[in-house]
């Protein structure tokens, strides 16, 4: 009777561990590793020199209506410039793409766990908008299977976010490690930011006590062709 128990231990030890193993090769292989296709989405990818916030229309200081538009018209555009799409929980809405790491990873609308083992999420927060608004976009991705070696990145480094047919450009301005209640990341930013967030230590083994954090700001936006 107990080496009978004792195998059926043996036999669930190797489906747990067989089926955390599939797991962890499912989230990481959500991420396309192609450092070709990674560096190809722009030829100043490597060029860390640092470049200006890109601020929204209505902080450039300009006059608010063009001499060719009508108040009505320039209203218009600031709606369409407003307007967030919605989105369900889960939904893959664009695609996050670094460089200097070679990888590109779909994002998803929420930070749920569900959500986070398709691949990186974004926050939907009353703080956190997406990248059309030019405030504060923050994604969040596990440490051991999206973001592993995400500790490669500098300040300067750039990233490139794909959402709604536009391609958004941001430059690494700061890189710090806070703990894991810090509840001053994810907020309002004046500029056009995008924050990367993650436990660490990247090889700590079980619920990491502390939080790894990236911020790059806005330097460019183009339409996706």
């Amino acid at each position: 009777m107990l080496r009978q128990a004792g195998i059926l231990f043996v036999i669930l030890g190797i489906c747990l561990i067989g089926w955390n193993g599939y797991g962890w090769w499912d989230q990481t292989s959500a991420v396309t590793i192609d450092k070709e296709q990674a560096q190809s989405i722009d030829e100043k990818w490597n060029d860390r020199t640092q470049e200006a916030t890109l601020l929204p229309p209505m902080e450039e200081g300009d006059d608010p209506v063009k001499p060719t538009e009508t108040v009505e018209q320039k209203e218009v555009e600031q709606e369409e410039y407003l307007k967030t799409p919605s989105y369900e929980q889960g939904d893959e809405i664009g695609q996050l793409t670094i460089p200097k790491m070679g990888k590109i990873f779909p994002i998803h609308w929420g930070t749920d766990q569900q959500t986070l083992q398709k691949g990186v999420g974004v926050y939907d927060s009353s703080f956190t908008t997406l990248p059309n608004e030019r405030r504060h976009t923050a994604l969040a991705g596990h440490r051991d299977t999206v973001f592993i070696g995400l500790d490669q990145l500098a300040e300067g480094d750039r990233l490139y976010l794909e959402v709604e047919e536009k391609k958004y450009e941001y430059q690494i301005r700061d890189i710090w490690i806070t703990d894991a209640e810090d509840r001053t990341v994810i907020v309002e930013k004046e500029k056009p930011t995008l924050t990367l967030t993650t436990c660490y230590p990247f090889d700590f083994i079980g619920s990491a006590p502390d939080r790894y954090i990236i911020q790059a700001e806005l330097i460019k936006v183009e339409e996706v062709h």
